[in-house]
């Protein structure tokens, strides 16, 4: 098996991406898309003249270059709106992806909504032809989110309109060379040498022919993959719909763990104990983000606690169900709320681009009841070209939700508090800021949900210039984005910015009693990560991956299973081997690999059972072979062999007619004219050997 890390990924938005060769097969986990780079764009403006003819020709991404200007450009000035790139964006893939052939790739398994929002890019591509699982409730959320990407992406298309080159302006060599350094960096990486993965955006037509690709899958639901792979989904509690992998083959059984959360609020809670299996690849990178604070922690008060509780079996269960988690997400919950009052009982309004589904209905019930509490009549919009969509998909899906939101739908009551709210009249749903609808609707101050959370796409842009110099305002970012980059084309910013953390899988704490509990013999962890936890003191085998680096992991089975049919097995004709006290039969039938398992049913045709043996093992005594040929009427005499070797012996046949036979240690050669005296004097060898 080998196994490569593509890329380790950033938050939560940016999830990891593998490629597993297990079984013949080549399996990729995830494809997502490298926000990172986006804010080094300048957002559309709102007035489609401030950006005059002049400004576009001058400016990097849209003009030449002037070498008598080279010299005075060396004086680099400071980053401001104006070194940001005023052309239509591209969007980064996986770099190390391009190092693969796309048309050798069988599988694609899909872990989360934004590990779907690059397929399309490799689904477009000449030659590829994996098969792609997705849970059903993963592929539509991820349809959405690619629809709605599209849809923000075209305001772009409207104000620059299309290129005529392959290659756009500001990607050239001469453009780039007036870019700021400090955009370079978050572009091009810190040595500037990450110039692929640059891709432009795909289209609606591209989205809608990625889909007839994927194949949807419910939580535990086995999916056969030409007969030798069976691919189960299992929940990860991390998202509505995203999932964990196990694959089982002949030869190996894998489960792979994403991001996951023991305990959610509206995802159906990590199923981890369905993960027991022989080997694990662990991909949650989320514990490794705060590594820098954790070994600037001298105490070591970490490795203390997680080797007492390694040897404390009982706590596991509990440590792993612990509620701590929940109640402190609940806690940031509660403050962004508080915030978001004493915001609008100032006068100002709320705005929230984060696009994390589960999230958004959790800050939707809490904002409009702390709005109800505080007697405030502030109405809260919802605005996405999917808004509709996503809310009618959100009340429709109760498998993929956890235990407390499904009860609400036994006990008759709505499983999100919006369905009352949208009756209500408190909640807005409109596809975007100049909808005729929304513009006679609108009232401030207000409470706005929106895309895009890179500060660059979507509504979130028209909003935050209309509300930047409003010191009562709030704006509500996730951490992972680099605020001050993003927020560059805001400034001056009097607006009020909160930037929040939440929680994106296994906490470090959890990790050492969650393999505790798997038990597996084989896990491959992240590098940094293994060295946190001290894996030295684990009983399996521990195998730790790094970035762009392949891992060979041998395999564990030296051998394989094999189910025969009953009555198949019922005709065997046993023979006991003299050396071993072994029983020996001879196999016959139709060999087929199912569901990763190799099975042997009884040919069509019949088959004699009086065939010869096909197999002999032992050598024949010389003395012995004279005697049974003497019995069936054959004379013949031993003869001294010419070969060197004393080993080799010789019966030459007199009677019926010439043969001879020449025993060596490893075969016996019968050299005979006549058919019918060479099929007895195999009877005759057969007769004085074991053989099957």
């Amino acid at each position: 098996m080998e196994f490569t890390c593509l890329s380790r990924g950033g938050f939560f938005y940016f999830p990891p991406c593998h490629m597993l060769e297990v079984c013949g097969f080549r399996i990729q986990f995830d494809c997502p898309m490298d926000f990172s780079a986006l804010p080094i764009f300048s957002p559309v403006p709102l007035d489609f003249d401030v950006i005059s003819d002049e400004e576009l020709s001058t400016h990097p991404g849209n003009g030449s270059f002037n070498l008598e200007n080279v010299s005075e450009e060396k004086i680099e000035k400071p980053l401001d709106v104006g070194s940001l790139i005023k052309a239509e964006p591209w969007y980064k893939i996986i770099k190390n992806l391009r190092l693969w052939n796309l048309s050798f790739t069988d599988i694609v398994l899909i872990s989360s909504p934004m590990g779907m929002l690059g397929l399309p890019f490799l689904t477009r591509q000449k030659g590829f032809s994996a098969k792609i699982y997705a849970t059903e409730a993963t592929a539509r959320l991820g349809k959405m989110m690619m629809d709605d990407l599209v849809a923000m992406h075209m305001e772009f298309k409207q104000f620059y309109g299309s290129e005529d080159d392959a290659t756009p302006q500001w990607m050239r060599q001469e453009e780039l060379e007036l870019l700021h350094h400090a955009l370079k960096e978050v572009a091009f990486g810190q040595d500037e040498a990450d110039l692929g993965g640059w891709m432009p955006m795909y289209s609606a037509a591209d989205v809608k022919d990625c889909m007839k690709k994927v194949e949807t899958v419910r939580y535990g639901e086995e999916a056969c993959y030409n007969g030798a792979l069976v691919i189960k989904a299992l929940s990860c509690g991390l998202e509505i719909g995203a999932c964990n992998w196990t694959i089982n083959g002949p030869k190996r059984d894998i489960a792979y763990i994403s991001s996951s959360i023991f305990s959610s609020s509206n995802a159906m809670n990590f199923d981890y104990l369905a993960l027991q299996g022989e080997t694990i690849i662990y991909s949650d990178f989320s514990s490794v983000e705060s590594m820098n604070d954790i070994l600037n922690d001298t105490s070591g008060s970490l490795t203390e606690n997680l080797m007492a509780l390694s040897r404390n079996e009982e706590t596991l269960a509990n440590l792993l169900s612990d509620p701590a988690e929940s109640v402190g997400e609940s806690e940031k919950l509660s403050f962004i709320c508080s915030c978001a009052i004493q915001s609008v009982e100032s006068g100002g309004s709320v705005l929230i681009p984060i696009n994390r589904l589960g999230v958004t209905l959790q800050l939707l019930e809490q904002i409009s009841a702390s709005l109800d509490c505080s007697n405030l009549k502030v109405p809260i919009y919802l605005i996405s070209s999917v808004a509709e969509e996503l809310l009618a998909l959100a009340n429709v899906i109760p498998e993929w939700l956890c235990k407390q939101r499904q009860e609400k739908l036994f006990s008759g009551e709505p499983m999100f508090a919006f369905v009352d709210l949208l009756k209500e009249k408190k909640l807005h749903a409109f596809p975007a800021v100049h909808s005729p609808k929304l513009l006679i609707n609108w009232q401030e101050p207000c409470v706005v949900f929106c895309p895009h959370w890179s500060l660059r796409l979507g509504p979130v842009v028209h909003l935050l210039r209309r509300w930047c110099g409003d010191p009562s305002s709030l704006l509500v970012l996730e951490k992972g984005l680099d605020a001050e980059l993003a927020l560059l084309p805001f400034r001056p910013m009097s607006m009020k910015v909160l930037q929040c953390a939440f929680l994106s899988g296994i906490k470090l704490d959890k990790v050492r009693p969650l393999l505790k509990v798997l038990q597996p013999k084989v896990v491959m962890l992240p590098e940094n990560l293994s060295r946190l936890i001290n894996t030295n003191t684990e009983s399996c085998t521990v195998f730790s991956y790094s970035e762009g680096e392949t891992l060979r992991v041998p395999n564990l089975k030296d051998s394989l299973e094999l189910e025969i049919a009953p009555d198949l097995a019922m005709s065997f004709c046993w023979r006991k081997l003299q050396q071993g006290n072994i029983d020996i039969a001879r196999l016959k039938g139709e060999l087929s690999l199912n569901c990763g398992k190799f099975k042997l049913f009884p040919e069509n045709a019949h088959v004699a059972t009086d065939q010869r043996p096909l197999i002999h093992w032992g050598q024949p005594d010389l003395k012995k072979l004279l005697n049974v040929l003497s019995k069936m009427g054959i004379e013949g005499s031993l003869q001294q062999s010419d070969a060197e070797s004393s080993n080799v012996g010789v019966i030459r046949i007199h009677d019926p007619t010439e043969a001879v036979i020449e025993i060596q240690d490893s075969r016996t050669i019968i050299s005979v004219a006549d058919k019918t005296l060479c099929a007895r004097i195999f009877d005759a060898v057969d007769s004085i050997l074991n053989g099957v």
